[in-house]
């Protein structure tokens, strides 16, 4: 065994939550190391959350590009050079990783590159990238392996090389048919980017509608506007088997209402959802329980069933969002110090950057129905904030869920454009309490989209 290093705090893994301890630790005088396999900074910043927001914009200029005359332009030929979205997409990466490496320096936090796995009760060995081992050892330890995107064990699926977001995401060429396995956030997202590069793209889900679960009037306005823009949707269709290469041809084998269907394209995503990286890095030997579905079991303070071991991140089975993520190094950071902070009742706003966007935060009129919470309901048409007129983007709709018998906010919806940044207004006056009448009487700067929450308010029915 190489020699054994001590220290204040030994993260496994370099994702948000993770390096924000590190960072804040190193900078009290804490002796501490991060340990990351392969993406510095952990997945948001390498792989996933802000590549992709890079390329999806890409694609809506695209987009604007196609809808040119809409706005009195006249454009002659142009085309998609996949090769420049992926490198504008590397160059920020790059950027996001320096800054990373600089806020290392800054703190003082180590950052071991290399393999790490449990050896022991808060001992963890390192396969160092560039050779040789070490041993580190933590007062604390803190696990910090996120997850990644789960292929089933459908027949052929994984022999057919299939794509998941990291490789889609580092294309240099626009795939000639894309079929998109899952209809949730990452499969609608990529699937609309790709058909605005010129793909033909197929989205073929087992479930009955697109995002089935939001409420049944954002399913309907999603699968219309991948209607309008000619995306495919193949719903209620189940993965029987699939053979050939992603890449090259690829055919997927599946039933649909009783019937055997076969689509064939030329590369295949698989966005059906995500998995913990729990496995092989020796939990057991560690004293760490995994739950039924290979998450860590956590506590609501986010402490494992190892002394002095907390699990933060989607590892931890928190939402896989990197936001909450931040906020479990928040519930860790204060636990250490001796406060008591619980993740238990915290709001978790969601956002899909399809374009429009879908953003939501507190209770859907699905989960208040399935809860027995009755409310008042306030929806308006995008149509009806004069600012998305003026951008020519009236999709989609904002509505908002009022206590029956008062007047709290319960939940807010907004399928439309700049729907994240209103979500964000919402989701303050939820969390200081206020009322919705706050909003509605509220002077909102004219013309802008947060503009229509006066709209939206000034609809709530009056009181039974």
């Amino acid at each position: 065994m190489a020699n054994l290093e001590e220290y204040d705090l030994v993260v496994l893994g370099s994702g948000e939550p993770g390096k924000y301890l590190a960072w804040t630790l190193a900078a009290q005088g804490r002796r501490t190391a991060v340990i990351e396999r392969k993406y510095i900074g952990g997945s948001c910043p390498n792989i996933a959350c802000l590549p992709s927001k890079n390329i999806i914009h890409s694609a809506k200029v695209a987009s604007y590009f196609r809808r040119s005359r809409e706005f009195g332009i006249a454009t002659g030929d142009w085309s998609v050079d996949m090769a420049a979205v992926r490198d504008r997409k590397r160059k920020m990466v790059e950027s996001q990783v320096e800054k990373h490496l600089g806020k290392y320096r800054a703190s003082g936090a180590e950052l071991v590159m290399g393999f790490g796995r449990f050896i022991g009760p808060k001992t963890i060995e390192v396969a160092l990238r560039d050779g040789g081992t070490r041993v580190l050892r933590g007062k604390t330890v803190i696990i910090n392996t996120g997850s990644r995107a789960k292929i089933d064990a459908t027949p052929g699926l994984r022999d057919s090389k299939p794509l998941t977001h990291i490789e889609a995401l580092d294309l240099d060429r626009v795939p000639e048919h894309l079929i998109v396995l899952g209809g949730g956030y990452v499969g609608l997202e990529l699937a609309q980017t790709f058909r605005r590069f010129g793909s033909r793209v197929t989205v073929v889900d087992r479930n009955p509608v697109l995002a089935h679960r939001e409420d049944p009037d954002v399913s309907a306005t999603m699968g219309q506007l991948f209607a309008d823009e000619g995306i495919a949707v193949s719903t209620n269709t189940v993965l029987d088997r699939v053979t050939g290469t992603s890449g090259e041809g690829v055919q997927v084998h599946a039933k649909r209402a009783g019937a055997e269907v076969v689509i064939e394209g030329t590369h295949l995503l698989v966005a059906a959802g995500r998995t913990p990286n729990t496995d092989g890095i020796g939990l057991e030997t560690a004293g760490v329980e995994l739950d039924g579905r290979g998450y860590v079991r956590v506590n609501e303070r986010l402490q494992t069933t190892a002394a002095d071991v907390w699990a933060v991140g989607d590892c931890a089975g928190s939402p896989h969002f990197t936001h909450i993520g931040f906020d479990d190094f928040r519930v860790v950071r204060d636990n250490l110090t001796g406060g008591h902070r619980v993740t238990t009742g915290r709001q978790v706003p969601f956002c899909m950057f399809t374009d429009p966007e879908l953003a939501r935060v507190g209770l859907s009129e699905t989960e208040a129905k399935d809860r027995g919470v009755t409310y008042r309901l306030a929806k308006v048409p995008m149509e009806a904030v004069l600012r998305a007129q003026t951008l020519s983007e009236t999709r989609g709709f904002m509505k908002a869920l009022i206590q029956a018998d008062g007047d709290r906010i319960l939940g807010f919806t907004a399928f439309g454009t700049e729907a994240g940044e209103v979500m964000a207004v919402v989701q303050v006056a939820m969390a200081a309490g206020f009322p919705y009448t706050a909003l509605r009487d509220m002077v909102l700067t004219h013309p802008t989209i947060a503009e229509g929450l006066g709209v939206l308010f000034s609809t709530v029915p009056a009181r039974a």
